[in-house]
C-alpha cells in the first residue's frame, strides 16, 4: 500500500470512530442531520468496512421514523435509566466483573489517556470508560498515526499503531459486543438496534492500513 494511500485510508477509519462516538451520545437528530453524521459515516465504512456500513445505512433510514423525543426517550432507558440500566455504557461494568463503574478496568483506561497528555476536562460530563469516550479516544490515537506517516516519522506511526491495537484488544474487541447485545435484545427501536450491529461489526473488523495489507488476521473479510 502506497503511503498516500494509507494516510487517506486512516483518516477514513479515523472519522468512523469519531461518528460512531457522536452516535453514542444524547442524540440530537437536527445535529445528526445537519453535520450529515450517519451518511458520512456511511461513506467512510463503505470505503473499509463494508459489512457495517450496510447497519449504518439502516440507521439512516430508521432514524427518519422518529421525532427527537422518541429518541431521547429511548436512550435514556437504554443507558441511563432510571428505572435500572438495560445497557451500561462503560467499560468496568463488563470487564471487571462486578457490574460496576469506576472499575480497575477504568483506572487502566485513565492511565492510556494521561499517557497521551489526555488529562480530562470539567466540561466532559461521561465517565473515561464509557464508550463515546472510548472511541474518540481511538479516533485520536488514529490520528496520531496519520500526523506521524504525514512526516514520515514512521517509529511514531509504528507505536500508535501497536498503542491502537493493544487499547482496542484489551479494551473495546473485548466489551463493545456484549454491550451491543444487550441493546439488540432489549430494544423494538430501529435507530439503537442498527446502530449496535454497527458498532460491534465495526470495531470486530477495524484494522490498522498497515496490518491489513500485511495479510494477516486483520484483513477485512470483504477483502480475503
Amino acid at each position: 500500500m502506497k503511503m498516500d494511500e494509507r494516510i487517506l485510508r486512516e483518516k477514513t477509519r479515523g472519522d468512523c470512530y469519531r461518528f460512531l462516538s457522536a452516535c453514542f451520545c444524547q442524540p440530537q437528530k437536527n445535529v445528526f442531520q445537519e453535520e450529515k453524521v450517519l451518511q458520512n459515516l456511511t461513506k467512510s465504512l463503505h470505503k473499509i468496512c463494508p459489512e457495517a456500513a450496510l447497519f449504518s445505512a439502516s440507521m439512516e433510514e430508521s432514524i427518519l421514523k422518529y421525532g427527537n423525543e422518541e429518541l431521547l426517550v429511548e436512550y435514556s432507558r437504554l443507558f441511563i435509566g432510571p428505572f435500572g440500566v438495560i445497557a451500561p455504557p462503560y467499560g468496568s461494568v463488563y470487564l471487571d466483573g462486578e457490574q460496576r463503574v469506576m472499575g480497575d478496568s477504568t483506572m487502566e483506561v485513565i492511565r492510556r489517556y494521561r499517557n497521551e497528555g489526555l488529562s480530562g476536562s470539567a466540561d466532559v460530563r461521561e465517565l473515561p470508560d464509557h464508550v463515546a469516550v472510548e472511541l474518540e479516544f481511538m479516533s485520536y490515537l488514529v490520528f496520531k498515526e496519520i500526523h506521524a506517516l504525514e512526516t514520515t516519522d514512521l517509529r511514531a506511526a509504528d507505536e500508535a499503531v501497536e498503542k491502537q491495537e493493544s487499547f482496542s484488544g484489551e479494551f473495546l474487541r473485548r466489551w463493545i459486543p456484549p454491550f451491543c447485545e444487550r441493546i439488540k435484545e432489549n430494544t423494538e427501536n430501529g435507530f439503537y438496534s442498527a446502530l449496535a450491529q454497527c458498532a460491534s461489526t465495526f470495531i470486530v473488523n477495524s484494522r490498522p492500513a498497515d496490518l491489513c495489507a500485511a495479510g494477516g488476521e486483520g484483513t477485512p473479510a470483504a477483502s480475503r
